[in-house]
């Protein structure tokens, strides 16, 4: 028996006998000589929803609470994309790469129509996804992020510097400072996320390296500078979802999102930051699954 948890797992069409996210085991798959890492749980059967994670993030970093009540319904995959965590290579220093090695470790798993859960930087990438194999995308789920040309995002760089300065003086993690609002209620719920994000204690996922950290910034800086995406061609079902005061990527380009992509909704959260899906996670977390079995599109006649 290998010791490794860390172990090639074939596409196999089975129930998954794991419950919790802090104990769903680590699995690799080779994509084009590539080695990806990647945890799997949830029923097996139906559509999956493949989580597309944040900037700086690993596979650890996925609130549990958010996780876990989704795959007690759902086929939920995470994986880290490209030169993140457990996963081999370097990140690409724009998005439609990025995008790209997503498609591929899908359908690598097995899986040619998915559902996708994009969370910030993870947001962009299901956007170039669903526009560059649209086939590959039955809905999407776009939290935490802005569209391509969005221009605020080139501030990124400087927020981010802003917020690992006040978190290395006040020992805190950066997303204390990113992803919640700094009065007594976003306090609370940044740390109560924290603490949650901490209840895995073994097979924990490699920390992101400097590299991967400066190329995302650079494909996020990329991004908002570039040349606007139309879409109007996202003919998915999309369903949008932002805090009210979110300090990363603007709430109003959640808005833009909404109204720009033909056959979406949306969702803000009141007194809340990027973060907001976690701090209002027993709101967010049925209207998701409300969403993935709705039989009609959003707003259909």
């Amino acid at each position: 028996m290998n010791p490794d948890p860390r172990v090639h797992e074939e596409p196999v069409q089975a129930m998954s006998t794991t419950t919790a996210w802090a104990d769903t085991p680590t699995h690799t798959i080779d994509v084009g000589g590539t080695s990806f890492a990647y945890r799997r749980l949830g029923p097996r059967g139906g559509t999956p929803l493949v989580f597309l994670h944040h900037f700086t993030a690993v596979l650890d970093d996925w609130d549990p609470e958010v996780i876990d009540p989704i795959a007690q319904q759902r086929d939920v995959i995470t994986f880290d994309n490209r030169g993140i965590g457990g996963s081999g290579g370097k990140v690409p220093h724009t998005v439609a790469p990025m995008a790209a090695d997503a498609a591929a470790v899908i359908r690598a798993l097995g899986h040619d129509h998915v559902d996708l859960l994009g969370f910030s930087l993870g947001g962009g990438v299901a956007q170039e996804v669903a526009l560059q194999q649209p086939d590959l995308v039955r809905r999407l789920i776009l939290t935490g992020t802005g569209h391509r040309g969005g221009g605020g995002l080139t501030r990124m760089p400087l927020i981010v510097g802003g917020a690992y300065t006040k978190a290395a003086l006040t020992r805190l993690d950066p997303r204390q400072f990113l992803f919640f609002n700094r009065d007594p209620v976003g306090k609370q719920a940044g740390t109560e996320y924290m603490a949650r994000l901490a209840r895995r204690t073994a097979d924990r996922d490699a920390p992101i390296s400097h590299q991967a950290r400066i190329a995302q910034l650079a494909a996020i800086r990329e991004a908002g500078l570039g040349e606007p995406h139309d879409l109007s061609r996202i003919f998915q079902p999309t369903f949008v979802a932002n805090g009210d005061n979110d300090v990363m990527v603007a709430s109003s380009q959640s808005r833009a999102l909404a109204q720009q992509i033909p056959n979406s909704t949306l969702e803000i959260y009141p007194n809340s930051g990027h973060g907001g899906i976690f701090q209002y996670r027993e709101r967010f977390v049925p209207a998701v699954l409300d969403f993935l079995e709705a039989d009609d599109p959003i707003g259909a006649a």
